[in-house]
Order: structure tokens, then C-alpha cells, then sequence
């Protein structure tokens, strides 16, 4: 009787599943788009910040993370091609805490790791979860996952 109980509840709680995937997407790529669409339009002070924080190779790495960010919110919008785009999305959040806000602490207040921390976790359960049923990825990748 538990059991057939905690079925009934597993199968009640699924249900919201993909709707909450795609609104976290959505949210997950507004948060992408205000420091994207500073980047892209001031290239080269993103590429003199970097230098000045010590990142490697930064005109490249500039170029690279707008490059990918900018990729980003619109394949996480669209839900296509999910698990790869929130992979490279999650090592840009490593390089965030690792290069900007790691030596801050963790307090969001402080400019700390809180909020890349938060947009990694989120991106680790689309690269684990898929993008749900509400996505292009689901549309032409028919593979049953998203049922």
C-alpha cells in the first residue's frame, strides 16, 4: 500500500518536470545576456580586463567566452543542442569563480561565487537532464528521454 502510495506521488510530482526544465533554460540564458551583450559590445576592454586579471591568452578567451555565452542564450531558449552548450557554458562558470569571483568568498554581496556557483549547478542539471520536452532537442532528438 506504501509503496503503490509513493508511486502515485512520483508520478504527481513529474509532471510539472519539463515545464520547470524550460523555465529554468529561460532563466539561466536572461541571466547569460546583460554581461554577453557587454561583452560583445565593447570587445577589446573584455579582452584588457582579462589580461588584467591574469586570464590566459584574454584577446582569444575574450572572443571565445562572448562567443559562447552569445551561443548560449539562444541554443538554452531554443533548448537545442542543451547538454553540449551548458557543458561549455559550465566551464565559462569555473573560469568565473576561478579567475573573477573566487578570491571575493562566497557572498553574493561581496561580488563572491554564490551566483556562478547557482548558474553552474543549473547548467549541471541540463547537461544531466536534457532540456525536458519543451525543446528543439526533444523535437529532432527523439530518443524518448523526454517523455
Amino acid at each position: 500500500m506504501i509503496k503503490d502510495l509513493m508511486a502515485e506521488i512520483r508520478v504527481l510530482f513529474s509532471y510539472p518536470r519539463n515545464i520547470v526544465l524550460l523555465l529554468a533554460r529561460l532563466a539561466i540564458a536572461y541571466g547569460f545576456s546583460l554581461p554577453a551583450l557587454m561583452k560583445i559590445e565593447n570587445i577589446d576592454s573584455t579582452a584588457k580586463w582579462f589580461r588584467s586579471i591574469s586570464i590566459p591568452f584574454p584577446d582569444f578567451t575574450a572572443y571565445l567566452v562572448t562567443g559562447i555565452e552569445t551561443l548560449g542564450i539562444v541554443l538554452l531558449v531554443l533548448g537545442l543542442f542543451t547538454r553540449y552548450i551548458s557543458l561549455l557554458l559550465g566551464f565559462i562558470m569555473i573560469g568565473a569563480i576561478l579567475f573573477v569571483h573566487g578570491s571575493n568568498g562566497y557572498s553574493i554581496t561581496a561580488n563572491g561565487m554564490e551566483i556562478p556557483i547557482y548558474y553552474l549547478l543549473f547548467l549541471m542539471i541540463f547537461v544531466s537532464y536534457g532540456p525536458g520536452k519543451f525543446s528543439l532537442d526533444s523535437l529532432f532528438f527523439k530518443d524518448g528521454i523526454y517523455e
